[in-house]
Formats: structure tokens, sequence, C-alpha cells
């Protein structure tokens, strides 16, 4: 079974920087999207960034030009680097694995807290 560990976040002031990992395991990962969410209290979890298994990425409107999402080389890690974060950038940050086909995660990772704050 796929399983997802997410690594980083925490407390940040605006304009600073941050970088979540998410490292995969427990199951075989040819095809798969990796996608970075973002979730507040009270609102619909939505989609940060996404990186195909050919390289193909999509980021969301709001964090283009400061997000960076990248695999490395055995391609079963995932990281989203944050620039230039803003208050708004708040939220409790996920990953996920979309299976080739698929639209949405079959796995999750356990989440992590982002904070921007002065």
């Amino acid at each position: 079974q796929v399983q997802l560990v997410q690594s980083g976040g925490g407390l940040v002031q605006p304009g600073g920087s941050l970088r979540l990992s998410c490292a995969a395991s427990g199951g075989i990962f040819f095809g798969y999207t990796m996608a970075w969410y973002r979730q507040v209290p009270g609102k619909q979890r939505e989609l940060v960034a996404s990186i195909t298994s050919r390289d193909d990425i999509n980021y969301a409107d709001s964090v283009r030009g400061r997000f960076t999402i990248s695999r490395d080389n055995n391609r079963i890690t995932v990281y989203l680097q944050m620039n230039s974060l803003k208050p708004e950038d708040s939220a409790v940050y996920y990953c996920g694995a979309i299976p080739f086909r698929g639209n949405v995660p079959t796995a999750w990772g356990q989440g992590t807290q982002v904070t921007v704050s002065s």
C-alpha cells in the first residue's frame, strides 16, 4: 500500500521561504502524478502544484512564480519549495499521489502546518 510521509513546514515571516518534502513508499509509482494541496479551516482542499511522471508541471495561479515543485531522481520524493510567502499561504499542506489516468489522489500524506505571520 502506498504511503506518503511529509516533512518540513512550520512558522515563517512574510517574504520568507520553506521547503516541504513528501517521501513515497510501499508501491509502484510508475505513471503517478504527485501533487501538493492545501486546506484552511472551512474551505475545500485546493490544488497548489502537480508534477506528472513525464515532469509536466502545473501551478495554481496564486502560487505561480513563487512556488516550485520538483521530484528527485528516483522519483519517490517530491518537494515544494515555497518562496516569497504571504500570510494567505498559511494552511495545512498535503501531498497526494494520483495514479495514471486518475483525477484524485489515492494516497495522502499526513499533512503539515505552514503558518506565515510576523
